[in-house]
């Protein structure tokens, strides 16, 4: 079973229920809630971080998880166009988390926080045998204006925002930028809202699972395939398999109708064009003329 197939469980399982306002539910980076007489769409997500599977008390410091956990949460909401307004955080400590780590984890979390003006409002706390958090965000884009995964468009270029595979480089080297690069990864917010208001995005999502994994969800969504014909931007030092497959990079991956010129650079950042959308079987990701399998990171899916 993968987190596909357990998400169709889950969806076939739920009461046949549409609350009034609900624009998007499972399936997207946020879900989309529309208030009555608003001019905003409320977005919101939930995103979890446990001990030993997504950092280790004796590698990752206590500044970091908390940053992390954050940056997790936000990069969703950038995905979307929007801005961050509020999260909630549930923590649930071990005993040997004491006074100082708690202290560093929150110095770690409210720094970007108040980076990106997200104000913590409330949450819940917890022992347990392991450390494990719960961040929910919430963020807003104007009335109708959200990004979504599943409206590419046949004939869109296929982009992604930076360089790919540093994050799996760092966990790998524990050490130099690209170790700083898997520790406080930057929510891609301000792209987020150019992609939205100045290059009229047709679809985009945050690429926190891998490229060869994130673009078949999208693909999967729209109800397209992608043909990519050339490499993606690899991050200095990684290879070509931790850029399509690495996962946890939190750049962004969109789509923009095929006479979009966006600029070579965001504030620095490179937008690379790597493929275009096509007609066909949905999910499918061709690369450099052979099928790309899916790789990336799936909690669920077996492994050998």
């Amino acid at each position: 079973m993968d987190e596909l197939r357990l998400l169709e469980i889950i969806r076939s399982c739920a009461p046949a229920l549409h609350p009034p306002g609900l624009v998007t539910g499972i399936g997207d980076d946020c879900a989309i809630f529309r208030p009555r007489g608003g001019t905003e769409d409320w977005l919101l997500t939930t995103d979890m971080v446990l001990e030993d599977r997504h950092f280790r008390r004796t590698t990752h410091p206590a500044s970091a998880v908390g940053y992390r956990v954050l940056a997790r949460g936000l990069s969703d909401i950038a995905a979307m166009g929007a801005e961050p307004r509020f999260c909630l955080l549930s923590l649930a400590l071990a005993e040997w988390a004491g006074g100082r780590w708690i202290r560093q984890f929150f110095g770690g979390f409210y720094r970007l926080a108040a980076e990106t003006g997200t104000a913590l409002v409330g949450g819940d706390l917890a022992r347990a045998d392991k450390v494990g958090c719960d961040i929910v965000a919430i963020g807003a884009v104007p009335r109708g204006k959200a990004l979504r995964r599943d409206t590419a468009r046949p004939g869109d270029g296929i982009y992604v925002s930076g360089k790919l595979g540093g994050s799996a480089l760092g966990l790998r080297l524990m050490r130099g930028r690209a170790w700083q690069v898997h520790l406080r990864p930057r929510p891609r917010l301000e792209l987020g809202r150019f992609l939205r208001e100045s290059l009229r995005a047709t679809a985009a999502m945050d690429l926190s699972d891998g490229l060869s994994l994130d673009l078949y969800r999208m693909c999967l969504a729209s109800g397209l395939s992608a043909e990519l014909d050339r490499e993606p931007p690899v991050f200095p030092g990684a290879s070509i398999e931790d850029a399509l497959h690495g996962g946890e990079d939190y750049e962004l991956l969109f789509t923009l109708p095929p006479r979009a010129r966006p600029p070579a650079q965001f504030d620095g950042l490179p937008l690379t064009r790597i493929g275009t959308v096509r007609e066909g079987k949905p999910g499918l990701v061709r690369y450099l003329g052979r099928r790309l399998e899916r790789g990336g990171w799936d909690h669920f899916r077996q492994r050998r």
